[in-house]
């Protein structure tokens, strides 16, 4: 679902698309109760309605905020608002991970491989 800059899914101003894949939508919002930017990521309208995808949200979620480690985004919360569900997970500033690869040499393969093995996580 995309959303319009400018507009609130509950407590979040929405600033700007980060990016989009087939898994939803990611923008940069920000927190009005906290006063800080948050990444918002956005579920397409047909996984929304599907149970089992919602239900595999919910676990990613879970799953995420469990964890705790500098490389990977930590987990603030879910929100619903007019039907709309989003992961709200901190904002992290940098290159993409397209960006790094990209960027990189054909020396910086162990890099690129060792940055792999945090994804998989």
């Amino acid at each position: 679902m995309a959303l319009a800059l400018g507009t609130k899914l509950g407590p979040y101003d929405i600033v700007a698309l980060l990016g989009a894949g087939g898994m939803g939508e990611v923008y940069r919002a920000t927190d009005s109760r906290l006063g800080r930017d948050v990444a918002l990521k956005v579920l397409p309208e047909a996984f929304a309605r599907d149970a089992q995808r919602m239900a595999r949200f919910e676990r990613e979620a879970k799953f995420l905020a469990s964890l705790n480690h500098p490389n990977i985004a930590s987990i603030y919360g879910l929100e619903e608002s007019d039907g709309t569900r989003a992961l709200v997970m901190e904002l992290v500033e940098g290159q993409t991970l397209g960006e790094r690869i990209k960027n990189r040499s054909p020396k910086g393969w162990n890099t690129r491989m060792s940055g792999g093995s945090f994804i998989a996580i």
